[in-house]
């Protein structure tokens, strides 16, 4: 079994099927989710979103909300100005082009509002099983200390990444490298002592 497989195969075991920690009810409070959890963690968009969508999980219903009472949920998440001006323009973009269905398509996910690659290739990851490989600061840190990818353009490391992880991992590729760099790869100082794979890293920054 060749490193990157091994890796993988690791990282599996540790977490066979792994779910993004955000919370959601559908596809549209996924995709509303995802948009919100740009530069916040994803617990903080949680606790913002708990009581919203109970009661405003389709695009029709947000839209009713508007901006200002969009703000009153999300006033708690950084930069909730703009995103609950995007959450309300792609609700409003959901409603007059999609019937209020998020779309199975990515040029139609990237050209909603707040909406760029690595959303799409979530929603599109979990929503509909595409194989795809969203990009974050924490997938970018763990492929660069992995050797995955020498790159620091997300678009390019995601080539990278497609080019070399194996088909079986690629559903999972993404939540299995966000996860390890979240709790174990973090970005100061990683938690070598706890890592799962150490003796398959070759990082300049492993430490024993």
């Amino acid at each position: 079994m060749d490193r990157v497989s091994q890796i993988f195969e690791e990282l599996k075991k540790q977490n066979p099927n792994p779910k993004s920690d955000l919370e959601y009810v559908n596809n549209y409070t996924l995709l509303v989710a995802v948009v919100l959890s740009a530069q916040a963690t994803d617990k903080s968009v949680n606790i913002a979103t708990k009581d919203l969508f109970k009661t405003h999980d389709t695009p029709q219903k947000m839209l009713s909300l508007g901006e200002e009472g969009l703000i009153k949920y999300i006033k708690t998440i950084g930069l909730f100005n703009s995103k609950a001006k995007n959450v309300i323009s792609l609700s409003k973009d959901l409603v007059e082009k999609y019937d209020g269905i998020v779309p199975d398509d990515r040029d139609a996910l990237e050209n909603l509002a707040g909406v760029g690659r690595k959303t799409a290739n979530v929603v599109l990851a979990i929503a509909f099983g595409h194989k795809t490989i969203a990009v974050d600061t924490h997938v970018k840190r763990v492929s660069n200390r992995l050797g995955f990818s020498d790159n620091a353009n997300p678009l390019k490391i995601e080539e990278d990444l497609m080019k070399i992880v194996p088909e079986k991992y690629v559903d999972h590729a993404h939540h299995w490298l966000i996860l390890h760099g979240r709790y174990v790869c973090v970005a100061r100082k990683p938690k070598c002592q706890n890592c799962s794979i150490f003796s398959l890293c070759e990082s300049a920054d492993k430490t024993n």
